[in-house]
């Protein structure tokens, strides 16, 4: 049966934790026991005395190492022979210092370090010094780079590969995406979602965007493109007879999509459909009533025609038209 966990042990199990990790005291209290200027908060002599007495102060210090080594400052609670034995798996078998100076990025700042890693890369496109397919620099020089800790590097890069801007290749290195445009279109759009309580400021982008891609649609000559369009518009006209509210809502959104597509513009594409996705959760279920929904059937059936008719200013003019009365019904205003 395990020990039973007890505070008293803290002490010990911070003596433990130092050989561990093979520092001497000078350098625990560099690399643990900064204050927010970057010097120690406390001597040798007084850190040494707590690892031979204890005292108020210890609770202090497991606190700052669980934090910069991101464990559970409860393990230091162990029984001391459990702690040595267990100290393998709970804790690293060594620290990488780069990343404790620096103090990393906490999560309330990734968002931040992700902003300042996308323009780098995207600065290095500009200026012809990546392209798409291009190995970019190693965490530890792009950590030297923007002044922060390597593992927070590591983290942003990883979310970087999730959002499609870049491919980590395990034992290879990281690459820009074969795609590079997406390093231009992907934080345009991430950025709404993390910014998405800002409604009316994402609606004026909205209806910018939707109102410039009718116009554009007017213009389409990509057939397939065209065809898709005419293909979803007699599907939002079938489920208008049927007075299918939950499908009818659906070909709503791929209607619009679709017109977003015909601009032929990637960048209008994309921010429209990040936009489209995110009011979806704004304005809640999204129900319309009978009356309603043959407005709505009727001024997208403006929109379409005008399209189909190649008149892009009259697109544009009915597309605003029927933002203007979607904000009324969904109460935006």
């Amino acid at each position: 049966m395990e020990q039973e966990k007890n505070p008293v042990y803290k002490k010990e199990n911070m003596r433990l934790l130092r050989r561990h990790l093979g520092l001497t005291q000078k350098e625990f209290i560099d690399l643990f026991l900064l204050d927010e200027n970057g010097k120690p908060s406390m001597s040798v002599a007084t850190y040494s005395n707590l690892e031979s007495k204890g005292g108020e102060r210890v609770k202090e210090v497991i606190l700052a190492a669980s934090e910069k080594m991101g464990v559970d400052s409860v393990i230091f609670s162990m029984a001391p022979e459990e702690f040595a034995v267990k100290a393998d798996v709970l804790l690293p078998a060594s620290i990488d210092q780069d990343d404790l100076h620096q103090n990393g990025v906490k999560k309330g700042n990734i968002d931040q370090l992700l902003n300042r890693l996308t323009m780098y890369f995207a600065e290095q496109i500009f200026e012809g010094k990546l392209k798409k397919g291009d190995k970019i620099e190693s965490d530890r020089v792009l950590a030297a780079k923007l002044d922060v800790g390597r593992s927070a590097i590591r983290e942003a890069l990883k979310v970087l590969d999730v959002m499609g801007m870049i491919d980590i290749c395990p034992g290879q290195g990281s690459y820009i995406s074969s795609k590079e445009e997406n390093f231009f279109i992907i934080p345009l759009s991430w950025s709404l979602f993390l910014n998405g309580g800002q409604v009316e400021e994402i609606l004026v982008v909205r209806n910018l965007l939707e109102v410039k891609a009718a116009e554009l649609a007017a213009d389409c000559k990509n057939e397939e493109s065209l065809a898709r369009l005419y293909d979803t518009f007699h599907r939002l006209h079938s489920t208008y007879v049927q007075k299918d509210y939950k499908e009818f809502l659906e070909e709503d959104l791929k209607f619009h999509l679709c017109i977003a597509e015909c601009s032929g513009n990637s960048v209008i594409y994309s921010m429209i459909q990040t936009i489209r996705n995110l009011m979806k959760h704004v304005s809640g279920t999204g129900m319309v009533d009978e009356t309603q929904l043959s407005e709505i059937y009727e001024e997208h059936q403006k929109v379409y025609g005008l399209i189909i008719a190649r008149d892009g200013k009259g697109a544009a003019a009915a597309m605003r038209e029927h933002l203007e009365r979607a904000a009324l019904r969904y109460n935006f205003q």
